[in-house]
C-alpha cells in the first residue's frame, strides 16, 4: 500500500508527533509512506518537516503555510498536489487539518475518480465534528475514512459517517523513553522540589480553556491539608502571567507551585519527577498525548470526566475521575498522596495498559485495517 500522510500546518505541536508515529509504524508493516507538510517559516528550529526527517521521515513536498479554507490562495497548492498524487501512485491520502483536507479534495476531484487515492481524515478531538452543513460534507461523503481518537469518539462520529467506514484507536507514546525508571531525582533538584514533597503535576499549555483556575484553587485547598504538598506545572503560554502566576500569588501559594516551562531533552525526568498526574481539559490533540506518556511512566492520574479521559483513565484501577470542584479534585489529591500503597498499585497497572493499548504498533495497525476496509470498499 502507499500512504501520503498531509499536514497543512507547520507547527510541531498537537497530532504533529502521532502523525509521524504513524507513518513510521506504518513503514513497519511493510507499507509505502511519504509526507507532505506546510514548510516551517525561515530561520524555526522546530516544525513538522524538520522533527519529522530527524525520525526518518524526510517530507517528499512541502509547500506554504496557511491555516483554514483558502479557495484562491491554495489553488497553486492544490495543482501541486494533483501532481505529486499521480507521479506517487498512493492509494490512500490521510489528512490532519480542515485545510489539507480541503486541498486534497481539490487535488483528486471532490468525487473519486478512477485511480484517485482514498481520502482519510483524523479528528483529534473526543467531541463529534460541527453540525453545519460544510463540517457535515467533510466528515461524511468528503472522506472515505476517520480516524478518531477513542473508540467512544468514534461511536460519537458514526451518525456522520452514512455508514462509511470510521476507526476509534487510542494515541501512541516511546515506551523506551517514558517508562518508570527514568531519572526523577536529578529533576527534582534542578526544579527546586524538596525531596519529601508530594507532587501533583499537570502537562498543558496554560491557556484559558484549561482550567487553570480550577486547578489552582484545588491546589490551594490540598496546601492548606498537607504542607508537604507542591504543584508542578509543565508548560508554556504567553498568558501565563495572568492565568497562573498571578492568581498563585493572590491565593497565597505562588510558593508551592512551581513553573517549568516546557521542557526539552528531560521532558521523561521532570515527568517522572511527579507523584500523581491530573489533567482537566484536553487541548489541541485530544489523545491527551501528556496523560499516556504518564500512564507509560507508571504515574496514577486523577482528571475531569471531559473528551476521552473517562477512556483512558480506569476510575478505581489506573487513577480517580473528578467532578470539576476545587473540592472533589483536592480530595481525590489528597486521597492518593497519602497512600502509597494505592498509588503504586495504580501506576503499575497505567504501565500495563500502556504497554497494552498505548503503543505506536497498535496504532499502526487499527489505521492500517481503516486503510484496508477503505480501499475495499
Amino acid at each position: 500500500m502507499k500512504v501520503l500522510q498531509l499536514t497543512g500546518d507547520w507547527k510541531w505541536t498537537g497530532p504533529a508527533e502521532p502523525m509521524v508515529q504513524l507513518g513510521l509504524g506504518l513503514r513497519e508493516r511493510g507499507h509505502t509512506v511519504d509526507l507532505a507538510c506546510a514548510r516551517p517559516p525561515a530561520g524555526e528550529e522546530r516544525g513538522v518537516a524538520i522533527e519529522a526527517e530527524k525520525r526518518g521521515l524526510t517530507p517528499r513536498l512541502q509547500f506554504a503555510p496557511g491555516r483554514g479554507i483558502r479557495l484562491a490562495g491554495d489553488l497553486r497548492t492544490a495543482r501541486t498536489l494533483a501532481g505529486l498524487f499521480r507521479e506517487g501512485g498512493y492509494d490512500v491520502v490521510h489528512c490532519w487539518h480542515t485545510r489539507d483536507h480541503v486541498l486534497a479534495l481539490r487535488a483528486r476531484g471532490f468525487r473519486r475518480r478512477a485511480g484517485g487515492p482514498a481520502i482519510v481524515r483524523s479528528w483529534r478531538r473526543a467531541e463529534p465534528p460541527g453540525r453545519d452543513p460544510g463540517t457535515r460534507w467533510l466528515f461524511g461523503p468528503g472522506c472515505d475514512g476517520l480516524v478518531c481518537v477513542s473508540p467512544g469518539a468514534a461511536a460519537a462520529a458514526t451518525p456522520l459517517r452514512g455508514g462509511r467506514p470510521v476507526t476509534g484507536c487510542f494515541g501512541a507514546v516511546d515506551l523506551e523513553r517514558f517508562r518508570p525508571d527514568a531519572d526523577a531525582e536529578t529533576a527534582r533538584d534542578a526544579l527546586g522540589l524538596p525531596e519529601d514533597a508530594w507532587v501533583v503535576g499537570i502537562v498543558a499549555r496554560i491557556q484559558p480553556h484549561r482550567r487553570f483556575d480550577l486547578l489552582l484553587a484545588a491546589a490551594a485547598r490540598l496546601f492548606e491539608a498537607e504542607p508537604r504538598a507542591r504543584l508542578l506545572v509543565v508548560g508554556r503560554g504567553t498568558k501565563r502571567a495572568e492565568l497562573a502566576e498571578g492568581p498563585a500569588r493572590e491565593l497565597g501559594i505562588a510558593d508551592r507551585v512551581v513553573f517549568a516551562g516546557w521542557r526539552g531533552p528531560d521532558y521523561a525526568g521532570v515527568l517522572r519527577s511527579i507523584d500523581l498526574f491530573t489533567f482537566l481539559v484536553p487541548g489541541s490533540d485530544g489523545t491527551c498525548r501528556a496523560l499516556l506518556e504518564a500512564a507509560a511512566c507508571g504515574i496514577p492520574a486523577v482528571t475531569s470526566r471531559r473528551g476521552a479521559l473517562p477512556e483512558i483513565v480506569r476510575d478505581g484501577e489506573t487513577g480517580l475521575l473528578v467532578d470539576e470542584t476545587p473540592e472533589a479534585l483536592a480530595a481525590a489529591w489528597l486521597r492518593l498522596l497519602r497512600d502509597k500503597d494505592r498509588r503504586r498499585k495504580w501506576g503499575t497497572a497505567a504501565r500495563a495498559r500502556a504497554e497494552r493499548e498505548f503503543v505506536p504498533a497498535r496504532f499502526a495497525e487499527s489505521v492500517d485495517a481503516l486503510y484496508r476496509e477503505v480501499l475495499e470498499r
